[in-house]
């Protein structure tokens, strides 16, 4: 006994990706990754408010660890000035921790939705690109985190011993926040490099000659970032960034490399400058002789028009 099996069609994918979906599809099919993304989002923004005691003791680290920083009973000196302060930072720390556990539901849907639209070579850009970024941005935080406690016991020793320092929670976990968000950003900065090098906008031979700009822009933006104006975090984060610059010319070195970049004619050769003419020694050998050509008969006579039927007007 035969059974027929049944033949797919093609996916949502491959049509989007052939364009045969429509608009209505489309949107449809946003509304579908749009719902999943915020299910994902919810659920983890749950599993955040369970997380929110954790993770606040856990930014409260930097601080407490200081000397003076704690009650006699071992707690941490803080102070809350509204009555619903706490209970809405714990609602923010959980929405944050929630977006960072649903990030593969969410990322996943925004990728399902627009990876049609580009390139096999695109595609794998952004897999690469997604693979480092992750691992940069943790590491940006790390530093953060370091840099931070660095900068409370600096801003703490400078206020003296006749001032009593007592912190509002809020205040302190949005400075601690902010900071390790800009330094994750920050750590992003080699991602823009590369993208450069690999679209072809800047190679890596010009990405070196700006090493100048680049360690100046660094050490300027580490100085306006950092929390304390200490040397300590500026010179720390400024540091990081030129290694992580230097380290992306490295691979958009092997990048120019493996495409045969830079060996073109006038590669070497500066817009202004004037290419070198090659001398070639060789004889030029005289061409063949060209014959005359015969001379060209006279036009036949041209047979006179015949005369219009006045029966019919011009039109018709």
């Amino acid at each position: 006994m035969a059974f027929g099996l049944r033949k797919r069609g093609p996916s949502n994918f491959e049509r989007a990706a052939d364009g045969s979906m429509t608009l209505v599809e489309h949107i449809r099919e946003l509304r579908n990754r749009l719902f999943k993304a915020s299910l994902g989002i919810l659920i983890g923004f749950g599993f955040g408010l369970w997380l929110a005691g954790p993770v606040r003791e856990l930014l409260s680290q930097p601080y407490c660890q200081l000397p003076g920083s704690q009650l006699p009973d071992g707690r941490c000196n803080f102070v809350q000035l509204g009555p619903a302060d706490l209970f809405l930072l714990n609602l923010k720390i959980g929405l944050w921790v929630g977006l960072i556990l649903a990030a593969p539901v969410w990322l996943y849907q925004l990728w399902a939705f627009i990876a049609p639209g580009l390139h096999r070579h695109e595609r794998r850009y952004a897999y690469a690109f997604t693979a480092l970024a992750a691992p940069l941005f943790a590491a940006g935080a790390v530093l953060a985190y370091f840099v931070a406690s660095k900068g409370l016991e600096f801003l703490l020793e400078i206020s003296g011993d006749d001032i009593n320092t007592t912190l509002d929670i809020t205040r302190y976990i949005s400075f601690i926040t902010n900071l390790i968000l800009m330094f994750g950003v920050a750590f992003e900065f080699p991602l823009i490099v590369l993208m450069l090098n690999f679209v072809g906008i800047a190679s890596a031979k010009r990405l070196l000659g700006w090493w100048r700009v680049a360690v100046f822009v660094f050490f300027a933006f580490s100085a306006v970032v950092t929390p304390t104006p200490d040397p300590f975090g500026m010179s720390a984060l400024a540091l990081c960034l030129c290694a992580l610059y230097f380290a992306a010319v490295g691979v958009a070195f092997l990048n120019d490399k493996r495409r045969g970049r830079g060996k073109e004619i006038y590669a070497g050769i500066d817009d202004d400058e004037v290419s070198p003419l090659e001398f070639d020694r060789e004889p030029v050998e005289a061409g063949q002789r060209v014959d005359a050509s015969a001379p060209i008969d006279a036009p036949a006579p041209v047979a006179a028009p015949a005369p219009i039927d006045r029966r019919y007007d011009d039109v018709t």
